[in-house]
């Protein structure tokens, strides 16, 4: 009798596949029964190999060299994965063997592929079939949207072809090569350049630039005094608050004061009054960026913290797959929510299956839908408190946008009219039947609005009131995660505390889902929260509860790639991530994709020229004019080798200009520099000087 191997990207999936199942023995390293044996990885078992592992590339000096970068492979090799003795890790050797030897059965015929139902699953599980398997046998996929029994089992009946998921698999193969290109040739060019270990990557750079420009525009606001016209006075017992559109300058306070004693000597008239009631629509349901965003902000929860809540409440099946960019389901799914629906009414909440657009919508959906509860409910008690707390956030967004009961608001505008001057607009908002609300939060910051009706003369005092304009805010875990979702929309104004307009049901999303499946985001909701947590734990970016800032070490890093000319800014890894869509869509091969990504790093490279700009770590660039000893580059200047004595150093930076190592070797050598251009001052102004040397200074000459 013929059996199947399935291949599970991970122990707990196989054991969820296995209860499922039901009936199977347990083995070394797998489990049986007659008709299928199940068997796991622990994730990657293989990695690509080091650069010194490719032909021409060996390091003379066992370290990190220059001499064998950039390295470029004709055809990428992969290793099974290497403990920190270099040595291939004895787990890893004995499960691969183990597969090895299920999928070469001569009683099995056919291999299920159970990878993570993504890209990185995907190429996960392909690695080891094509490492292991010695003769060719049919494969199949295992897709799974949740790990319920009832899903698994219907999963298993509806196997298909693993060619279906060539695209994804292509897609999967070239982020990993080129994130390898990146990384191991970048990493150790800047490393190798500044001495210092700089963790270099086609996401980390961008992700931790948009963090320093951030903060650095912060550290460099210069606020601006300002005058407005405000107006506070009682009107019916009722305080109205007019502000007006008209700003002054500083110095045109007595503009200001006119123009307020103007609009005194009229009368300000209710000129039009609108009471509307509506409907409130639901937010949309929640993908993993937006739950992140929520729980960031709510509870100041990390998204690493999150995400791996999230993924164990998926693993004991009580949420579907965590890493989705889609905040829809796909219409295949109504009689599965149907059925999870039925079981939440059950409960006492009020609910009952809607059929619309705004909830099934598959043109928006990439590869899974958004998160949702499954049938499968928990028991209070099985859970801790932060998993009840992801779980209930999850829970209590499907229950709002499946209520049964709208919310109704009671929508209100007041226009306001000064002489002939302005038109003021008071607008409010109150809820007159919570529906919704009830079970997801909606705290509308709109005023309840004073009791004035058409021709009401409002009472009115107009007064100068000096303003201050606002430095930009430090990014939050929710801000930047939708700043690297789409870095080319500009900010929305929020409406409330916990929901954007952006998530209403309804609301116009499409440049959002076109920025992702065009490839524009930074990173993707599978591994974004596993690149800004490597940031973290680099000390690039720090994150104090909800707010992230940036780390000297991070300053270190922007600032010396900025030095070598290396650009990795949101622009150039929004062009590979089209380049990596185009893949999945099948209008771009992988070695196309992987071409792309080594011109950029070629580039980054010729930039070196003779290393005239920026020199190596350690150059020696001419002889200390104090001491004579050798005078060296550094991580943060060009300083005297006898730094223990002597304290001679020049900056690699002056006035925001990098000097170069050939300014520094004509510096010491002849005392002066040929003109250079582009120095800044401290009030922002441009300016060209040569540097010349007066003992241990350092001067300016203008002339």
């Amino acid at each position: 009798m013929m059996m199947d191997v399935i291949i599970a990207e991970k122990p707990s999936l196989a054991r969820n596949i296995v209860g499922a199942i039901g009936n199977m023995k347990r083995n070394d390293g797998y489990y049986s029964n007659d008709n299928y044996l199940v068997t796991y990885a622990f994730g990657h078992l293989f990695t690509l190999a080091d650069i010194e592992d490719y032909p021409g590339h060996e390091s003379k000096s066992g370290k990190w060299e220059m001499d064998n970068i950039p390295c470029f492979p004709e055809s990428f090799k992969f290793n099974l994965k290497m403990g920190a003795d270099k040595k291939v890790d004895p787990g890893i050797l004995k499960q691969f063997n183990i597969i090895s030897s299920l999928v070469n059965r001569d009683d099995v015929d056919c291999i299920i592929n159970a990878g993570d139902a993504d890209r990185e699953g995907e190429v996960i599980v392909r690695l080891i079939i094509n490492n292991s398997l010695k003769s060719e046998k049919k494969t199949v996929r295992l897709w799974l949207p949740d790990q319920t029994p009832e899903t698994i089992n219907q999963a298993l009946k509806d196997l298909k072809d693993d060619g279906e998921y060539n695209n994804l698999a292509n897609e999967g193969f070239a982020r990993t090569y080129i994130d390898w290109l990146y990384g191991v040739n970048l990493t150790r060019y800047a490393t190798l350049k500044t001495g210092t270990l700089l963790r270099v990557g086609r996401v980390i750079v961008p992700i931790v630039k948009a963090i320093y420009d951030r903060d650095m525009a912060i550290n460099n606001f210069v606020p601006d005094i300002y005058y407005g016209m405000i107006s506070s006075e009682e009107t019916n017992g009722e305080i109205v608050e007019l502000n007006s559109k008209e700003k002054f300058e500083k110095k045109d306070n007595n503009k200001c004061i006119d123009l307020c004693n103007k609009y005194n000597m009229c009368d300000a008239i209710v000129i039009d009054k609108k009471v509307k009631k509506e409907v409130l629509n639901p937010p949309k349901l929640y993908s993993l960026t937006k739950v992140q965003n929520f729980l960031g902000k709510k509870y100041k929860m990390s998204m690493e913290k999150s995400l791996s809540l999230i993924q164990g409440l998926y693993e004991k099946g009580y949420l579907t797959y965590p890493r989705t960019n889609s905040e829809y389901l796909a219409t295949a799914e109504k009689d599965k929510m149907k059925t999870i629906l039925n079981n939440i009414s059950k409960l006492g909440y009020p609910v009952k299956f809607k059929d619309k657009k705004t909830i099934f919508d598959d043109s928006k959906i990439e590869s899974h839908s958004a998160l949702t509860p499954t049938y499968k409910i928990p028991n209070p008690s099985s859970l801790d408190e932060n998993e009840m707390i992801v779980y209930q956030t999850v829970f209590k967004r499907f229950v709002a946008v499946f209520c049964d009961e709208d919310c109704q608001i009671e929508k209100t505008e007041i226009k306001i009219k000064v002489g002939e001057y302005e038109e003021f607009i008071l607008k409010g908002n109150i809820i007159m039947v919570p529906g919704w609300t009830k079970f997801d939060l909606y705290n509308s910051k709109d005023k309840i609005l004073p009791n004035l009706n058409v021709g009401d003369k409002v009472n009115i005092k107009f007064v100068p009131k000096e303003k201050e304009t606002t430095p930009p805010k430090h990014y939050t875990i929710e801000t930047l995660n939708n700043y690297l979702k789409n870095p080319f929309k500009e900010d929305k104004k929020k409406i409330d505390d916990d929901t954007e307009q952006d998530d209403l049901e309804g609301s116009d999303d499409r440049d959002d889902y076109k920025a992702i499946f065009e490839g524009l985001e930074l990173g993707t909701e599978a591994t974004r929260t596993g690149i800004i947590d490597n940031a973290r734990k680099s000390k690039y970016i720090d994150l104090n509860k909800d707010v992230y800032t940036i780390l000297p070490d991070g300053i270190f890093l922007i600032e010396s790639l900025n030095q070598m000319e290396i650009s990795m800014d949101k622009y150039k890894t929004s062009e590979l991530g089209k380049a990596l869509k185009s893949v999945y869509h099948d209008e771009m091969t992988i070695d196309d994709s992987v071409v792309l990504a080594e011109k950029e790093i070629q580039e980054a490279f010729a930039k070196s020229g003779d290393d005239a700009s920026t020199g190596m770590f350690g150059d020696v660039v001419g002889k200390c004019p104090l001491c004579g000893a050798d005078v060296k580059k550094g991580k943060y200047s060009y300083g005297c080798s006898n730094y223990k004595e002597c304290k001679f150093r020049i900056g690699l930076v002056i006035c925001k200009h990098i000097i170069s190592k050939n300014d520094v070797v004509k510096l010491l050598s002849t005392g002066s520099t040929d003109l250079i251009e582009g120095f800044t001052s401290k009030n922002g102004k441009l300016f060209n000087a040569k540097l010349e040397l007066e003992k241990e200074n350092v001067k300016f000459n203008f002339k």
